[in-house]
């Protein structure tokens, strides 16, 4: 059987349901590296130039980690998937970085994904990959309609329940993605309500954002993420702050931001990594929105060198100034 590796990083936590339902379909087995560790992202940081940014840097510290372990490494070029809104330089190269800065990498199986080319080219590169594995047509369109069934499935549970990508993926799949700490539900009553924006590769990686929703939790809050939305609050949203979307992800950040400034979020946590351009935009525009409102943002901005002691303390006085604020609301009240 052919065993198929995808790196825990990037846009795993948007499509991984997807992508192993694929290629389960074809007959292949999928393999999917283990959670990031610091030993991956010394080893991914070392093959790049340092200006290269983090997620990266973790993406190939993954990739490295199945080298041996797979027969191929699926890395797909994400160009666009909703009209006129593209993806990050960065992310539209990973195949052919992959290719030269790990040539010890199993054989890349890459496929162009740009909507605006229209629905034929899609199904095109989509048949191309399927053809890997059988060059039966209708094999591959069957694979492909299961795959799509499964991203859906899994858009509405994150939003049906109030799940995070690792919780709707074990409860979907079964397998152990999600920690005792995000299993559990909301303490009785809690603290506040935190809303945490940006891309899923920074909001679940645990490692490199030093357990952020753990944190949140112990301490007693209720957590928002962009994934528990639906794509019209999304769309509502990004629609009211700027108008369309010129980021393939911009309403993961922009849109969720506005949405919960709007619905009574007692703070918002904004995460971006250093040096990655738009997020720094889109960030800004979410911080100066929630400044007209009153509501406390915080941005927190990551990269390798990022000390946990330093994330700990802009939390708690983060928090400290929420709970603060609520209690002096009620004080008023009465």
């Amino acid at each position: 059987m052919i065993r198929i590796g995808i790196p825990r990083a990037l846009h795993y936590y948007q499509y991984y349901p997807m992508w192993k339902t694929f290629f389960e379909e074809l007959g292949a087995e999928v393999v999917v590296s283990p959670p990031t560790t610091q030993g991956m992202l010394s080893e991914g940081s070392s093959r790049v130039v340092a200006e290269t940014c983090l997620p990266a840097k973790v993406f190939l510290g993954h990739v490295l980690s199945l080298v041996e372990k797979c027969d191929y490494i699926f890395i797909p070029a994400i160009r666009s998937v909703k009209s006129k809104a593209y993806n990050c330089s960065k992310l539209l190269g990973l195949p052919d970085m992959t290719k030269a800065v790990i040539p010890e990498s199993p054989p890349i199986l890459d496929i162009d994904i740009d909507v605006n080319k229209g629905k034929h080219e899609l199904y095109q590169a989509i048949y191309k990959l399927g053809r890997r594995f059988t060059w039966n047509p209708f094999k591959v369109r069957r694979a492909s309609i299961a795959a799509g069934q499964a991203h859906l499935n899994y858009r509405q549970l994150m939003c049906s329940h109030s799940l995070t990508p690792l919780q709707a993926i074990e409860r979907m799949l079964g397998t152990p993605e999600a920690g005792p700490e995000t299993r559990s539900g909301y303490p009785i009553p809690t603290q506040a309500t935190i809303a945490i924006i940006g891309h899923p590769y920074l909001l679940y990686d645990e490692h490199i954002n030093y357990r952020l929703i753990y944190r949140l939790k112990q301490a007693n809050n209720k957590v928002l993420t962009p994934e528990m939305l639906t794509t019209e609050e999304f769309e509502s949203a990004t629609a009211r702050l700027v108008g369309r979307a010129h980021w393939t992800y911009e309403e993961e950040v922009v849109g969720a931001g506005e949405h919960y400034l709007e619905n009574g979020a007692d703070g918002v946590i904004g995460i971006m990594t250093f040096g990655c351009g738009p997020d720094s935009l889109m960030m800004d525009m979410v911080r100066r929105r929630a400044r007209t409102m009153t509501t406390p943002f915080m941005g927190l901005t990551l990269d390798e060198h990022t000390a946990e002691a330093g994330i700990v303390t802009r939390l708690e006085a983060f928090l400290d100034m929420i709970y603060r604020k609520k209690k002096r609301q009620v004080a008023v009240c009465v």
